[in-house]
């Protein structure tokens, strides 16, 4: 079962929230339906990236990488450059 990391965007809050997931549908609607703390403050999330990974543990390494960079710039050009 494929696995993903996800970059999700509120533009009403102009912000980013980064996940893992083997189900993007599912956690987006629990992501817009307060279903995780970090993402209650809004309700029009949406997924602007995706990488996928064959296993649960690389994807929330590749979570752990992104979010260590604790770098709004850098979420933005990982964005750009996947078109």
């Amino acid at each position: 079962m494929p696995y993903h990391v996800y970059i999700l965007f509120s533009p009403t809050i102009n912000q980013y929230y980064i996940g893992h997931s083997h189900d993007l549908d599912d956690r987006l609607s629990r992501h817009n339906n307060s279903g995780s703390k970090a993402t209650k403050k809004a309700n029009d999330w949406k997924i602007v990236y995706t990488e996928t990974f064959d296993t649960k543990t690389a994807a929330f390494q590749r979570e752990m990488d992104i979010k260590k960079k604790k770098s709004r710039k850098y979420i933005e050009t990982l964005i750009s450059s996947a078109g």
